[in-house]
């Protein structure tokens, strides 16, 4: 398989095949992360993409999911991704589904029924970075979006059929915002109703603005304490119809699966005992990203 720079995966794509369409992310301005840092996105070309599609019928027979890498793989033209489909759906007929990371601009980009042929296709799920649901910490880390464009773009995904999974950031909004950041992000969520949420706590790269920022005193990371109280804030203020809602994630400092609804109260409960102290948090030096 060709690579080039840095494959990220959500974690739930582990056992995927990890097919590089795009290089880096269409974005790449977002203040907390330095992932694509200095790299010009590039969609790479059709002989790479189906040469790698070749190998992966040869050498890839036991992995039944395809993950499009890099940053952004929705952002290809309509044409060529349909083209990509298509050779995975002929050349990899055991795959069951295809994923990919998505967002605003990218799911603006795309019409209904160009979503739904997509879906037809075989893109099954979609991987949306939405950080925070509150508008003033949107645009102070960056992020090219409101949390109107969220809410329209998630639920634009999930009408066309696909399942979504949103990322949520505990701390982007440092200490002064962190009850409102939790707050309107339970909002937002709640407003999209995906399938899967998945909080990560931040973890500031050295180099990125916002790790400059906190470095000379513009922005405070909330502490272990403050990062659990905005879990349970914004758990609290999710409602989901049916999902799941994760904060399994290795820079968490307490383990969270939670089956939404019937495992909300429960949820709140554990997370109240591991803020009394009942309940011992992952230490530092295991947090990772």
């Amino acid at each position: 398989m060709h690579y080039v720079g840095n494959i990220i995966r959500p974690p739930s794509e582990a056992n995927s095949i990890l097919l590089q369409v795009t290089i880096g992310c269409s974005h790449n301005k977002c203040a907390f992360c330095g992932t694509y840092s200095g790299e010009r996105f590039q969609i790479k070309s059709d002989d790479i993409i189906l040469s790698d599609i070749a190998f992966a019928a040869t050498y890839c027979k036991r992995q039944r999911r395809v993950f499009l890498c890099d940053g952004d793989a929705l952002i290809i033209p309509q044409a060529r991704l349909v083209h990509i489909l298509t050779e995975i759906r002929q050349q990899l007929p055991w795959v069951t589904r295809v994923g990919a990371y998505a967002n605003a601009k990218s799911l603006k980009m795309k019409s209904h029924d160009e979503l739904v042929r997509l879906h037809g296709l075989g893109l099954g799920i979609l991987y949306m970075g939405l950080e925070t649901g509150d508008d003033v910490t949107l645009k102070s880390i960056r992020k090219g979006a409101t949390a109107r464009d969220m809410i329209e773009m998630g639920k634009k995904a999930r009408t066309a059929g696909m399942k979504l999974s949103l990322t949520v950031l505990l701390g982007i909004a440092g200490k002064e915002r962190s009850a409102v950041h939790a707050e309107e992000t339970g909002r937002v969520i709640s407003a999209i109703d995906p399938e899967y949420v998945g909080a990560l706590s931040l973890m500031l790269i050295p180099g990125t603005p916002l790790e400059i920022d906190c470095r000379e005193g513009r922005f405070q990371l909330p502490d272990s304490a403050g990062m659990l109280a905005e879990l349970r804030t914004m758990i609290q203020h999710t409602h989901m119809t049916r999902g799941l809602f994760m904060a399994n994630h290795a820079s968490n400092y307490l383990p969270i699966r939670a089956r939404m609804p019937s495992e909300k109260v429960e949820t709140l409960r554990l997370i109240d005992q591991a803020l009394a102290g009942e309940i011992r948090l992952k230490p530092e030096y295991l947090r990772a990203l």
